[in-house]
């Protein structure tokens, strides 16, 4: 038991999810790292606050933020379908997600209702993206394992459609041997923002305390130091 420091309060050590979801968060010689790693670790500095952070499989981190006490998950989208969930603190990343496929495929897309028509449609069955199409009740979801099969099952042509955000699209897309150049935007459907989620028992002044401090990173232009060392050039969240 320790007091998170200017909360006065006694509570248990925070144990924190992250995922391989490069160049957001990754495992690097056996330690998280990215760009989400480096914010929670400097928020982790400024409060004076210590907690173990963990790379594993997404649905492990997912489940585990749902259902046990002093545990947080990031990135995580905040999306309609998970806002009564977690408790949030952010944004950290803003991406837009779209529909690819590889180049050269002849498809158009321009709706959910053309999207529905396109044949299978592949997407990590955990993703954001896949309960937002689900939701929207598009028939011709393939909800895969993860993003390693989705891409692969794309360079060999066995789903015509992928979903990827503009972030780490590049990351997602090497896991399957492919290369931004080897697909093609087919339609943009989500812009959407990333967040630190935290279990919904989680103490409210704590949260309080972890969006003031990354607030202030915010004001002070640590925060815009660190996402452009890991993306250069992209939009920073508002």
């Amino acid at each position: 038991m320790f007091c998170y420091a200017g909360l006065g309060l006694a509570a248990e050590p925070l144990q924190l999810y992250t995922e391989e979801y490069p160049p957001l968060n990754f495992s690097q010689a056996g330690k998280p790292a990215g760009l989400g790693v480096e914010v929670v670790k400097e928020i982790l500095r400024r409060t004076g606050q210590q907690a173990s952070i963990e790379v594993v499989p997404w649905a492990r981190g997912y489940q585990a933020t749902l259902n046990e006490p002093n545990t947080g998950l990031f990135v995580a989208m905040r999306t309609e379908e998970r806002e009564q969930l977690f408790k949030w603190v952010g944004p950290i990343i803003v991406g837009v997600t779209s529909f690819y496929a590889l180049k050269g495929s002849g498809l158009t897309i321009d709706s959910l209702d053309d999207a529905s028509k396109v044949g299978t449609i592949a997407v990590p069955r955990q993703w954001y993206s896949y309960q937002t199409l689900q939701a929207k009740g598009l028939p011709n979801l393939y909800g895969v394992i993860g993003p390693k099969q989705m891409m692969t099952m794309l360079r060999h042509r066995r789903v015509p459609v992928v979903v990827a955000d503009n972030v780490t699209l590049a990351s997602l897309l090497a896991l399957g041997d492919l290369k931004p150049e080897d697909v093609e935007p087919l339609h943009s459907f989500l812009r959407s923002y990333a967040y630190i989620a935290f279990s919904p028992s989680t103490d409210d002044a704590l949260i309080a305390q972890w969006q003031t401090t990354l607030d202030a990173m915010k004001a002070d232009g640590s925060f815009s130091t660190i996402y452009h060392r890991w993306l250069p050039g992209q939009e920073l969240p508002d």
